[in-house]
């Protein structure tokens, strides 16, 4: 893996004082804010004095039930190589669900959400890793994500999760050590012992960033100063393995440039005061397959030996050069899952010899597929049932770094991502989602107050983003931009990226005859004019959208 050093990320805003700061090894640009045949003249200058550019993607949605866009891949791709960047790195989170697996209109999160640690989501991940892999040019990281909300019945805790992906595709990870301190704030999870846990081997380069506090929950807002309790989470890691680059994350709020250098400065002290304990490096760069994970130690100090497969259980034959074989069950013996099903709920089906799921379909439910490239105006509900699916009772731990081995009666890991299995993920993130943006009921098990923060949350960060893509909103708006956005947030759900979001946002505006202010209308009228190509709505228009509100569609 290359060494890169102490980073930061490039963000145009910050640009000159980027170039400008000392000892800037390498710089990492959100991938979807660059054209790879127009990068921005600040990188190109940075190029040119050899620093390193990474790209790092938002908006795959590797976590999610679908398969990855081919576009977006290739567009990844492109911009990876217009950058001779060594390598690429996005998250383990889902963006979006619905659509054709859910048969309900395709909904947008506009943040990264995390993904159910259960074998069905294990599965889908990991496939949709290998098409990342095969379409991109240089090797692929992955991000552990923040998350406010936890999920119920989860099967694998963090560590296991990672584990099991690095084990299964050979990728690398981008441990963000805020994220950690997030999670440990807001789900109870031990920093050090998700490091314990973690294959702290396969880490490609670590994030550092800062948020605050609030209520009683971290929000990792990447706009504050770096905490103190981050940066001892940073010299954790950097006591167990030296990483081979450590970056800092500032997205707003920007401080002056020594402040930035600063920063900067605390966390290279961090990592060099840290005394890294000799370990051997089992991945390559890039490499597709691990050379085994290290057991963890067990209590008494003595190694732990990886639990061997049951008998009877099949290998899958690996071929020359391809990934680890994961152990399969050699017959179709199916898992019931443990979630009590409400009566007469239809169940998603499952493929010859798949593990039975009993994520609820609401019975006699009619699910109209959303139009071809059309965009909802409206929620649409989707069943409140969630597919995380718990583990049998007496399933033995699983050690730290072995490679997950069925035990008897627990979950077995299957060889690819059966149909099956997407659907029942499709269908508890769609509900998760859905909940979230479009208002629909919170699904079973999940804390309610806490997706009320989320859901606050997502709405508010619509209401910034559109702000910077859509300039001229808070300006012809003033004040009354921010109250009238969050209130359409809450019954429009993002369906098609932030600025068609700027756009359905002002036509609902003009629908209902606002703003007030006849000056500020026609300059939003013109706005939306230039912009959506078409005539604005005009009085037809709006007794139509007012007859759908009447009854409920609109």
């Amino acid at each position: 893996m290359k060494e890169l050093g102490i980073g930061i990320g490039w963000r145009p805003e910050i640009a000159d004082a980027v170039e400008a700061l000392p000892g800037v090894d390498w710089v990492e640009v959100v991938a979807e804010n660059v054209c790879a045949g127009h990068l921005p003249d600040s990188l190109e200058r940075l190029r040119a004095r050899g620093v390193t550019v990474v790209p790092h993607g938002v908006s795959l949605g590797l976590g999610g039930a679908d398969r990855p866009d081919a576009g977006r891949l290739a567009a990844l791709a492109e911009k990876a190589t217009a950058l001779g960047a060594p390598l690429v790195t996005e998250h383990i989170a889902f963006v979006r669900a619905g659509g054709p697996l859910t048969a309900t209109p395709l909904l947008e999160a506009g943040h990264l959400l995390p993904v159910p640690r259960t074998w069905d989501a294990l599965e889908v991940l990991c496939e949709n890793v290998r098409v990342a892999q095969d379409a991109l040019p240089v090797p692929l990281a992955l991000e552990n994500i923040a998350a406010l909300v936890a999920w119920p019945g989860e099967e694998l805790t963090e560590g296991q999760f990672l584990s099991e992906l690095v084990e299964r595709t050979g990728v690398r990870l981008l441990i963000d050590v805020a994220n950690l301190h997030t999670n440990h704030v807001n789900r109870g999870e031990d920093p050090a012992e998700a490091l314990s846990s973690l294959p702290v081997e396969a880490i490609a380069y670590v994030h550092v960033a800062g948020g605050l506090e609030r209520d009683g929950v971290w929000h990792d807002t990447h706009a504050h100063p770096v905490s103190r309790p981050v940066l001892d989470i940073l010299a954790d890691l950097a006591s167990r393995v030296s990483p081979p680059g450590v970056l800092l994350e500032r997205d707003d709020h920007f401080p002056a440039p020594r402040e930035l250098a600063a920063e900067l400065s605390a966390i290279r002290a961090t990592v060099t005061g840290a005394r890294p304990r000799p370990r051997p490096l089992l991945i390559g760069a890039g490499a597709r397959v691990s050379g085994g994970p290290m057991p963890a130690p067990s209590a008494d100090g003595e190694p732990r030996v990886p639990a061997q497969a049951p008998a009877g259980a099949a290998r899958v034959p690996a071929e020359a050069g391809a990934r680890t074989p994961v152990p399969v069950p050699a017959e179709a013996g199916a898992r019931t899952s443990s979630v009590p099903v409400p009566s007469g709920a239809a169940r998603v089906p499952a493929e010859a010899g798949a593990r039975t799921s009993s994520v609820p379909v609401p019975a006699g439910a009619a699910r109209v597929p959303a139009e071809a490239g059309a965009r909802a105006s409206a929620p649409v509900p989707v069943p409140a049932g969630v597919g995380a699916r718990s583990s049998a009772p007496g399933a033995a731990p699983l050690p730290a770094h072995a490679p997950a081995v069925t035990a008897p009666g627990a979950a077995a890991p299957s060889a690819g991502a059966p149909a099956a299995a997407r659907q029942r993920v499709a269908v508890a993130e769609a509900a998760l989602l859905s909940a979230l943006v479009a208002g629909t009921p919170t699904p079973e098990g999940f804390d309610v107050r806490r997706l009320g923060v989320q859901s606050r949350a997502l709405a508010a960060k619509r209401a910034d983003v559109v702000a910077k893509v859509a300039p001229e909103l808070p300006e012809i708006l003033g004040e009354g931009y921010r109250p009238a956005f969050l209130a359409y947030a809450r019954n429009r759900p993002m369906t098609d990226g932030y600025r068609h979001d700027a756009l359905d946002f002002v036509e609902g505006l003009l629908v209902a005859g606002r703003p007030e202010d006849p000056d500020a209308r026609r300059r939003l009228t013109a706005w939306w004019k230039e912009r959506a190509g078409i005539r604005p709505p005009g009085p037809a228009a709006r007794l139509a959208h007012r007859v759908r509100t009447a009854l409920g569609k609109g």
